[in-house]
């Protein structure tokens, strides 16, 4: 099992119509809200693109150049339904999945497979002007199914993040959850980076493996912040 099914699909039998994933970007106004089964049909989509466009097998890695944000979870757990191993370095992947300021670093790692580019646009729009060569995940993404089927099993011991296996790693993150005081019945709201093992264990993977609910603001305006816990009916602040 994935560690993606681990993590996401005692959430789908329990609530899946429940919000998951609530992402804020106070810079932009933005806020998107998904549930359990609309964060599954992106995952879906985004892991048949990086099967079956990028051809990412199992064992493969995967380096993100990305904040913390609703699609960078999908595209993390779209690398592990493929099971696929996400590692730091750019240099050391076979694809790397940067936002737009980081094309030119992503393409200096010379990855093996290539570079996949996201706008990270709330309307789903593309990037224009791309380097030859560089798939560009809005537009491409939404070509892809909605189910994803892997072609075999993947291994409990098989690494999943910076060589951690991926049964490690859930049980790693079930017991920050209990740590922190997760659980099915929490909302908690996030400004944390996930830009190491710890900041996305803590700040990402700890809610989902308690069937949690996140709400995770970038760019926050700590002004705000109260506001957000009362009217999102947070339960904790990560």
């Amino acid at each position: 099992m994935s560690l993606t099914a681990r993590l996401l699909d005692p959430i789908l039998r329990a609530a899946p119509a429940r919000p998951l994933v609530t992402f804020y970007d106070d810079a932009t106004g933005e806020r998107i809200e998904l549930s359990a089964v609309t964060t599954a049909n992106w995952v879906a989509k985004a892991a048949n693109l990086l099967r079956d466009q990028c051809d990412l097998e199992p064992g493969g890695r995967v380096a993100l150049l990305l904040p913390a944000h609703w699609q960078t979870a999908t595209v993390l757990l779209a690398a592990w339904s493929c099971g696929a191993e996400v590692v730091a370095e750019p240099a050391d992947a076979d694809w790397v999945l940067c936002d737009s300021d980081r094309i030119d670093l992503a393409l200096a790692a010379a990855p093996a497979g290539g570079v996949a580019a996201l706008s990270l646009d709330a309307f789903g729009r593309g990037l224009d002007g791309l380097p030859a060569g560089v798939v560009d995940f809005a537009s491409e993404v939404r070509l892809h199914g909605d189910e994803f089927v892997p072609w075999e099993p993947v291994a409990p011991d098989a690494p999943a993040l910076d060589g951690m296996p991926s049964e490690e790693l859930a049980a790693r993150s079930s017991e920050r959850a209990a740590a922190l005081g997760l659980s099915s019945a929490s909302r908690a709201l996030s400004t944390r980076s996930w830009s190491s093992r710890e900041d996305l264990t803590h700040g990402l993977l700890a809610v989902l493996a308690a069937g949690a609910s996140l709400v995770q603001v970038a760019n926050p305006d700590e002004t705000r912040l109260d506001r957000k816990y009362e009217t999102e009916r947070c339960t904790t602040r990560l």
